[in-house]
């Protein structure tokens, strides 16, 4: 009884089954989950399958790349995007804030830091991706509303030590004036 139901659970990526593959490694995985027939569910952003028709066993194309024995890369984004912070005044704006990419942690930004320059591509996978930005009142009390801390995420090139944002996807801004915790999360379409 037992052989019989491992035999009939069947592994799906991103919703096409890819019984048969073999050799296989997927990273960034956003979840894994086995449903209630034994099914092995992997939601993998930047993975491709396809079924070829047939029998499900032997019906898996994996685009561009030789089924047997290659390995499986995610596909890559032609663009490169930045996360920039401004400040005015950033100490008086009394927040620190943790910054998620696909809900990984990349760094805080604490009130009264200098600019902070981060390219964020690495964290980024082709399609919809959720930026999280957690903010944390450090003070109860509200201060004046020009002191302020500004994300801004887009697409861009750097240069030596410049970076040009030539195409802003996000803002994000917390004034001294708001005395809440605040979560923000945005969906940004990475290319």
């Amino acid at each position: 009884m037992i052989a019989t139901l491992l035999l009939a659970a069947s592994v799906f990526l991103n919703g096409v089954n890819i019984d048969g593959v073999r050799g296989q490694s997927f990273e960034k995985c956003r979840s894994v989950r086995i449903d209630d027939k034994g099914n092995l569910l992997l939601d993998c952003p930047g993975y491709q399958a396809e079924s070829t028709g047939g029998s499900a066993a032997a019906a898996v194309v994996l685009p561009s790349i030789p089924v047997a024995g290659a390995s499986l890369a995610p596909a890559s984004l032609s663009k490169h995007y930045f996360l920039v912070t401004e400040q005015s005044d950033g100490a008086a704006a009394q927040y620190d804030i943790d910054v998620y990419v696909n809900s990984k942690w990349v760094r805080k930004v604490r009130s009264g830091d200098e600019q902070i320059v981060l390219d964020i591509t690495k964290f980024l996978s082709l399609g919809a991706n959720k930026l999280l930005f957690a903010a944390t009142k450090r003070a109860p009390k509200a201060g004046p509303p020009g002191s302020f801390v500004r994300f801004i995420v887009g697409e861009g090139e750097s240069s030596g030590a410049q970076v040009l944002i030539d195409n802003p996807l996000l803002e994000c801004k917390r004034t001294a004036a708001e005395t809440d915790n605040v979560n923000e999360e945005f969906t940004v379409q990475a290319r």
